[in-house]
């Protein structure tokens, strides 16, 4: 034969139609093999997975701050990929539970942002018995191409929300992991606690009848050079709405995300004042927050950066001490009842002077966590 002869190119979309094929004959081939359970997602879709699922793939390597709630004993038993969005954004908490499991860091990478960035083709290979995707604010066409890729191929997908709707959707979307990993009676146990402690704030703030403090919540503090990008319905602003916070930015935007001018900023003259951000020790120019920080290190880093920008150095809050750093990580994870509590507590300071978030934040780690409580999470900023 002869060696030369020209073979025809095939195109990426035509490999990607025979791995398709081949996962789903697979799909079929095992379908009867193993016992199956019905688990209805958070977009209200029932979805067929193993009753014992033994291979699981994030869409989001940060779910771990859910994951690690029902699975203390060993939160990656069953986790064959994940992309490195927490290595990437949370360093810190990833050094901190590689420490105490060291085969983390052997997880196969799916891509180094979150869901967006996964490569279906990896996914397909890792042969998982369910994907868990997470809702978005927006979707773009890498994510629906994830998914059409994935139901094409007869692989279960379980969507839950731990990011856009955190009051509405969390409890659910800890009792939806609960029923994929046979781990309900702890899903029930943390959606108690957490019920308990949003309970108590919002009962009081019912029966509250003064002024509404206005607030203005800046997201990433550092990150831009520029005043103000902000959550308003849903994220971090749907717990500033909750923690009973006039919001600033509700009167001309109405999305989940949003952004002020320095302009509109310094005419609104906020009450209070929030920033976020998750930064180690070592990073220059951005919020320093999160674990291994210090409370020294998160004041001087505010207090840095705030003073760069024109319409954050003209706020009374910031001279009059009515100000809170809080780490940004709390939009993706369970462990934001704290940060409702400090909220609320920063707002109203008698209406919850019995109240303590880091107490909560404490009892989180201490009931739920497999790794020790540490660093800086929220910090009240005194006047200068």
């Amino acid at each position: 034969m002869n060696s030369n002869v020209m073979r025809p190119r095939v195109s990426r979309s035509a490999r990607m139609t025979v791995w398709v094929r081949i996962i789903v004959c697979v799909a079929v081939l095992l379908s009867g093999t193993a016992q199956a359970k019905t688990v209805t997602d958070i977009d209200g879709n029932p979805v067929v997975i193993p009753d014992q699922p033994q291979r699981i793939v994030l869409g989001e390597s940060r779910m771990l701050y859910t994951l690690a709630l029902l699975e203390p004993n060993d939160p990656f038993r069953h986790v064959v990929g994940w992309p490195q969005d927490l290595k990437k954004y949370d360093r810190q908490t990833w050094d901190s539970f590689a420490r105490r499991f060291p085969r983390m860091s052997a997880i196969p990478s799916l891509g180094a942002g979150g869901s967006s960035a996964v490569n279906p083709e990896q996914v397909l290979a890792l042969r998982p018995d369910v994907v868990i995707l997470p809702s978005l604010a927006r979707y773009d066409e890498d994510d629906r191409r994830l998914l059409s890729i994935l139901k094409a191929a007869g692989i279960p997908v379980v969507k839950i929300d731990l990011r856009v709707h955190l009051l509405k959707n969390t409890r659910r979307s800890v009792a939806i992991l609960g029923e994929v990993l046979n781990q309900q009676a702890r899903a029930d146990a943390f959606n108690r606690f957490y019920s308990a402690h949003l309970q108590t704030v919002v009962q009081r703030l019912a029966h509250y009848s003064g002024p509404k403090p206005s607030v203005l919540l800046q997201l990433h503090l550092g990150r831009r050079n520029e005043c103000c990008v902000t959550a308003i319905n849903g994220s971090l602003g749907e717990l500033l709405n909750a923690a009973g916070g006039n919001n600033i930015a509700s009167a001309t935007q109405h999305g989940v995300f949003g952004r002020l001018s320095e302009e509109a900023v310094i005419a609104a003259q906020p009450d209070y004042y929030f920033a976020t951000g998750f930064s180690d020790n070592a990073a220059e120019g951005l919020l320093k927050l999160g674990p291994e920080v210090a409370p020294e290190v998160v004041l001087q880093s505010f207090r840095q950066l705030t003073a760069q920008q024109n319409g954050l150095r003209s706020l009374d809050a910031l001279q009059k001490g009515h100000a809170g750093a809080i780490w940004m990580n709390f939009y993706l994870s369970p462990w934001h009842i704290a940060a409702v509590e400090f909220m609320a507590k920063t707002l109203y300071p008698e209406l919850f002077k019995d109240v303590d978030p880091e107490q909560t934040l404490r009892h989180i780690f201490d009931t739920f966590l497999p790794i020790p409580y540490s660093g800086t999470y929220f910090l009240t900023v005194p006047a200068k």
